[in-house]
């Protein structure tokens, strides 16, 4: 007996199930803080062993401010103040500015000291201060994170009033050891800031500047180039075992400055004034 139309049974088609691809998330691309946040990190040890890297910065900030007195001077991005309470010889009022809350606890302890030293928590492109309120800002160790710095050059030149100081220091990639390599290999200085990272898992910037381009960036903005210097010229391993750190320091100070223009060393300074 044949079945009706109604009766006939109707083959359902197989549900094809859909293989779900897994995604993963997208990397978070790291901040500097968050190197200097990492539970197994202490930029206070980084230290240990740089003893005449130390005393070159600290000789460096005496012949820039030397005779120079500040009512305001801020350290931006300087860690847990390492620097800082050299800025009270030449201010009555310094702050510490850091990303990193682990740095600024560091800093609690290193600054017992120093009352005069306020430490904050903030970012070098966004500065808690009023327009024109400050009349020194130093940056140092801070644009090798940063591949465009231009941002926090800006954020300085608004808190500075006209007249107002800027000493900058930055990784310099146009060294001279780095200039033999180029000639060497017959290849032409780069502008754009050379990535030095020494791992490919780094997700944090650690670049080298062209200080001729970082130079004009600044005039470009309304700084004017006061002084300059060449530092930490003899940061090598086997002139650090073979020389006593005190001729070391002795031939940094006479050199900073007569090897400054040639961009000699690993590390150039600024001091700019605001048009």
């Amino acid at each position: 007996m044949s079945k009706t139309k109604s009766q006939k049974s109707t083959s359902k088609k197989p549900v094809s199930k859909k293989t779900s691809t897994k995604v993963s998330a997208p990397k978070r691309k790291l901040r500097p803080a968050d190197q200097y946040d990492n539970g197994s990190y202490n930029y206070q040890h980084y230290w240990d062993g740089r003893d005449y890297e130390h005393a070159a910065e600290q000789l460096m900030i005496e012949q820039m401010l030397s005779g120079r007195k500040f009512k305001h001077a801020v350290d931006v991005g300087g860690g847990y103040g390492r620097l800082s309470v050299l800025l009270c010889k030449y201010a009555k009022k310094v702050t510490l500015i850091d990303p990193s809350k682990k740095q600024l606890q560091i800093a609690k302890d290193f600054l017992k000291d120093y009352p005069q030293v306020d430490a904050q928590i903030g970012q070098a492109e966004k500065l808690p201060f009023k327009d024109g309120s400050v009349d020194l800002a130093m940056v140092v160790r801070v644009i090798h994170h940063l591949p465009n710095p231009i941002p926090m050059f800006e954020e300085i030149h608004r808190i500075l009033p006209s007249g107002g100081l800027f000493l900058i220091e930055f990784a310099n990639y146009a060294n001279f050891k780095n200039r033999v390599k180029h000639i060497l290999k017959a290849k032409k200085m780069p502008t754009q800031p050379v990535d030095i990272s020494t791992s490919k898992d780094n997700d944090i910037s650690f670049v080298n500047h062209n200080p001729k381009v970082v130079k004009r960036q600044l005039m470009q903005l309304g700084f004017k180039v006061e002084d300059q210097l060449s530092v930490s010229n003899f940061r090598s391993p086997t002139l650090k075992k073979r020389l006593p750190k005190k001729m070391l320091i002795k031939l940094e100070k006479a050199l900073q400055r007569p090897l400054a223009k040639t961009y000699f060393g690993p590390s150039t300074v600024f001091l700019l004034k605001k048009r």
